[in-house]
């Protein structure tokens, strides 16, 4: 039994060093969270087994769990590089599907048709405005910026403001409320799935989106000019990286000691 014990110890510290590695190759990777690898015992145990007695099993995989704090913001200069300071998401909708992720990578793009996209081509969901800049409608939809105005000049400039409001600016001075970019919520963030591509995407266990103007709440506002960096710590994982790699070689040599008494039962046997 000690060498399917110790056989369960190894699997758990490879999970722990995957989940380490993983995280340390995102460490540059904007509006990455690390993942933490949590474990839980496993008993010999029956309704006559003498408590004083039950033996460890072995330990298994109980979650793995991701840590959305918050990453350092770092400043980039560029307009359309966004920064989150609070628990809200943006919501991007792929071009072709339509489904609805979210992410907490801000790096978007303004294409030649005005759609307003995130670094991987989806489009980024706001609330419509109207002249005011109000937001006419709590739906999110495709933001799409005019690239002539109703007097015919030409997209010049756009910016956005903390509460997430995008406005455009044409070659003739003027300024006009395009959208305000939506951000989104979860009961629990926990629950949420990671697909790649710094997105997420929801299930049951997170529940659906609650969308929200930037500034309102926990959903944070928007910082024009920024990313949220990797919240990984590389001194932290470096040091859980030892951690996991003893605990494999601890149970490799568990296995060796188990081996070696084996044998020495075998001998005495002949």
């Amino acid at each position: 039994m000690s060498f399917f014990t110790s056989l369960s110890g190894m699997r758990n510290a490879e999970t722990d060093l995957r989940v380490i590695s993983n995280n340390i190759a995102n460490a540059e990777t904007a509006g990455f969270k690390k993942s933490n690898a949590q474990f839980a015992d496993l008993v010999a145990t029956g309704g006559s087994t003498d408590p004083r007695r039950t033996p460890g099993i072995g330990a298994a995989v109980s979650a793995i769990s991701q840590d959305f704090g918050l990453g350092q913001l770092e400043q980039t200069g560029r307009v359309l590089d966004v920064a989150i300071n609070g628990d809200g998401f943006i919501a991007t909708a792929n071009a072709i599907s339509g489904d609805v992720t979210f992410t907490r990578n801000g790096n978007l793009q303004l294409v030649a048709t005005g759609e307003l996209q995130d670094a991987f081509g989806d489009l980024v969901q706001a609330f419509p405005v109207d002249a005011t800049g109000t937001p006419t409608s709590t739906t999110p939809a495709n933001v799409l910026v005019p690239t002539v105005n109703g007097a015919g000049e030409t997209l010049s400039s756009i910016s956005l403001d903390a509460q997430g409001l995008l406005v455009a600016t044409y070659s003739d001075g003027s300024n006009e409320p395009v959208a305000m970019i939506s951000l989104a919520s979860f009961a629990s963030n926990g629950g949420l799935r990671p697909i790649g591509q710094t997105k997420w995407e929801t299930t049951a266990d997170s529940g659906p989106p609650t969308y929200g103007q930037p500034g309102i709440g926990n959903l944070g506002q928007l910082f024009s000019g920024a990313l949220e960096r990797s919240n990984v710590d590389l001194a932290e994982e470096m040091v859980s990286l030892l951690t996991a790699q003893r605990n494999f070689q601890a149970n490799a040599r568990a296995i060796d000691t188990a081996t070696a008494i084996s044998q020495t039962v075998l001998n005495l046997q002949r």
